[in-house]
């Protein structure tokens, strides 16, 4: 899914950070986003794909994709429509 015309990327680069810090970063950034606006995360805690999945599904965020290699789990996140 590509965003729509007028959508930022941004990219976020939390490697090295443990849990709860890449969520918490990650929900702080999307909230300061435009809704469809795309956040891509590189995070190597194993417990973020956990942690994100949840907060985008708490709130309204999508994952267009998710991609782990070399102990680095990148997400592509785009903002939903909700105002938190």
């Amino acid at each position: 899914m590509t965003a729509p015309a007028g959508a930022r990327t941004r990219h976020l680069d939390l490697r090295g950070l443990k849990c709860p810090l890449p969520a918490m970063k990650t929900g702080r950034i999307l909230a300061a986003l435009e809704p469809g606006d795309v956040l891509v995360v590189e995070t190597t805690d194993p417990l973020a794909p956990l942690d994100i999945a949840h907060l985008c599904r708490e709130r309204g965020h999508t994952i267009d994709a998710q991609e782990a290699a070399d102990g680095v789990t990148r997400f592509t996140i785009r903002r939903g429509p909700s105002a938190e």
